[in-house]
């Protein structure tokens, strides 16, 4: 009897876009209660980018990312054959902005939806994608991180304006058969314990929009933020711990912690529950801040010059909900170096 091989689901490429406008620290003093010292001091941001400009969306960013990814990995639009988008500020209630984004490029006949567990939505898409790798069920997929973020927040509210910025990233995954290269594992959870600390009222079937609900504000994110706080740092460091004792895995074994930039203090606490040097953490909050869903691929986007084959990655994430998880994969490709 021939062994059937087993099929690893590997991303073979990455790429992000984040729109040009920027805002800095700066503009916020001019606009709310705060300071730049503030800001970097609680949460290590010193600006994000925002999506400006009439019409444009979430599924504007991810276009542009999926673009960008299928020019990068010579793939024609014909050749994916799914593709999830995790995100928080879909475009619309329907259709998907999964939808949309293969529609924008040109991607037809996929399977595609959205993803909603919010900034944790992307290791959920990529475990979700993962397993139809694995199955045989697709051939070639891609996970799209992507919020716009500005669309629902309140720029009179220094507690949650400072935070957050717009972008995009996408990988793409392919079976990985002739080596051990690729996803290995992959821990998910939740508990609605966190629902009264995060959360948007407003816009869903329990509180339709209405000219009550817009000046109640309940279109907005609201956050508690000291729970959420604790949560987090809790939550996000055991399950990074936990998978590194699943699979035998210590702070030398592991050459890359790629955390979901919400706070500085948040992923300094998992590093050091890892036993993980600062110099193994990816961290762009302070250009960024919190992008939700695309924190993490824009991550691997950015540092996607440094990862080597066979460099084992650990991503975790910590959402509203709540929701937290953390993914172990083996990088499975050398990145071109630029000249």
């Amino acid at each position: 009897m021939v062994e059937k091989k087993k099929i690893t689901a590997a991303i073979t490429g990455v790429a992000g876009y984040v729109p040009d406008y920027i805002l800095t620290n700066a503009e916020l003093e001019q606009k709310i209660n705060t300071t730049d010292e503030w800001i970097r001091s609680r949460t290590g941001i010193k600006e994000r980018h925002i999506l400006k400009g009439e019409g444009l969306g979430t599924s504007d960013m991810g276009y542009k990312a999926v673009q960008l990814l299928l020019e990068k990995t010579n793939t024609s639009p014909s050749e994916i054959d799914f593709l999830v988008c995790a995100t928080t500020t879909p475009d619309m209630q329907f259709p998907a902005t999964a939808t949309i984004i293969c529609h924008k490029t040109g991607i037809v006949n996929a399977a595609s939806f959205d993803l909603a567990a919010a900034c944790s939505g992307f290791l959920y898409a990529l475990t979700t994608a993962a397993q139809f790798i694995k199955t045989g069920a697709s051939k070639k997929a891609i996970v799209v991180g992507a919020d716009k973020m500005s669309s629902i927040i309140d720029y009179t509210d220094r507690t949650t304006c400072v935070l957050f910025g717009d972008g995009a990233a996408a990988v793409l995954l392919e079976a990985s058969v002739d080596d051990e290269n690729g996803i290995v594992d992959s821990i998910l959870r939740s508990d609605g314990i966190g629902i009264p600390y995060l959360h948007m009222k407003g816009g869903g079937s329990v509180k339709p929009a209405s000219a009550a609900t817009i000046a109640a504000k309940d279109h907005y994110i609201f956050q508690d933020g000291q729970p959420v706080f604790r949560f987090a740092v809790k939550k996000m460091a055991d399950v990074s711990a936990e998978i590194m004792e699943k699979h035998h895995l210590t702070g030398e074994d592991v050459a890359w912690l790629v955390p979901h930039q919400a706070n500085k203090r948040i992923i300094d606490a998992t590093a050091r529950r890892m036993g993980l040097s600062t110099d193994k953490v990816m961290l762009n909050i302070e250009k960024y801040g919190n992008t939700t869903a695309a924190t993490i691929p824009l991550c691997l986007w950015d540092w996607e010059q440094q990862l080597r084959k066979g460099d084992k990655i650990i991503l975790a994430a910590f959402g509203g909900g709540f929701t937290w998880g953390a993914l172990y994969l083996k990088w499975a490709y050398d990145t071109p170096q630029q000249t």
